[in-house]
């Protein structure tokens, strides 16, 4: 029985009893409620509170704790299932896909990309690092990244024109002899590092992927006129199917977007030398 039960509430009719404060048969006795006990006239302990709520709440916090770390381990090893790739990430165009790089090598780039959108991105992605490199500086080591990444129609068409273009007049612009190596004692930087692509346009046997990146540029050494600086650009690849990988038929580039410079002030040379030494590149996947 609950208090709004007794005569007096919810309708009930009022008696003298109905003041909560007042004596009750005019016996001038007080009715007093008593804990239930489990039968020990002698005030036995209370019967526990159910813990069966409390119970059902950890057991769920438990498994939510388990799913999320299972969760964020998901592709730690070979055993996650590969997303599907038709179109990666295109919900979130900054998610990866989970593909692991290629693990083949051609000319010392990667190669064996997938015949897909993934693939394409790859490919341009690590193709603009090897374009980027130092060795697009020195005629041997160009020409075999030329052949490695474009189609051979487009590299026979564009040695002689690098060649050209990387001409002594141009090389000793950045320091460099005519063989493209720099002058003892100083470390010549160029790489492009990757931020992000993007897919322009798709089809079976063609993609153009755009391929947002910034780069390091410049002459690290004592004496050296053009210090290492950043540059942002978007590189443009039109690619092509062949050969059983993606190859590059054209490229174009564009400046920017660019973001506010930051406030990291500049190292010195010996330091950029070193860490130029020190950290190697990597193979992208998307």
């Amino acid at each position: 029985m609950s208090f709004d039960d007794e005569p007096g509430h919810v309708g009930g009719a009022p008696g003298r009893g109905d003041d909560r404060f007042s004596t009750l048969g005019g016996t001038r006795q007080t009715r007093t409620r008593m804990p239930e006990t489990t039968g020990d006239v002698y005030g036995g302990a209370r019967r526990p509170q159910r813990t069966s709520r409390s119970l059902v709440m950890v057991v769920g916090v438990v498994v939510l704790l388990v799913a999320a770390i299972a969760f964020a381990n998901r592709g730690g090893d070979g055993s996650a299932t590969t997303p599907d790739t038709a179109k990666p990430g295109a919900a979130e165009p900054t998610a990866a896909t989970g593909t692991k790089p290629v693990g083949g090598k051609q000319g010392g780039i990667a190669s064996g990309f997938a015949h897909d959108e993934q693939g394409a991105q790859s490919a341009a992605s690590n193709y603009a690092v090897a374009l980027g490199s130092t060795g697009m500086f020195k005629k041997d080591s160009r020409h075999r990244i030329v052949d490695s990444t474009y189609t051979s129609e487009a590299a026979e068409g564009l040695k002689g024109p690098q060649d050209g273009a990387y001409s002594t007049d141009f090389l000793k612009k950045l320091g460099l002899d005519a063989e493209g190596n720099p002058p003892q004692g100083n470390t010549f930087v160029s790489r492009t590092i990757p931020v992000g692509t993007k897919v322009v346009s798709y089809s079976t046997d063609s993609a153009k992927v755009a391929v947002w990146y910034t780069g390091l540029i410049g002459m690290s050494g004592p004496g050296s006129t053009d210090p290492v600086r950043t540059t942002w650009k978007t590189w443009t690849f039109d690619l092509k199917w062949s050969s059983n990988d993606w190859k590059i038929a054209t490229d174009t580039q564009v400046d920017g977007p660019a973001p506010v410079p930051g406030d990291v002030a500049a190292s010195s040379a010996d330091v950029i030398s070193k860490a130029v030494e020190e950290y190697g590149g990597f193979t992208y996947a998307r």
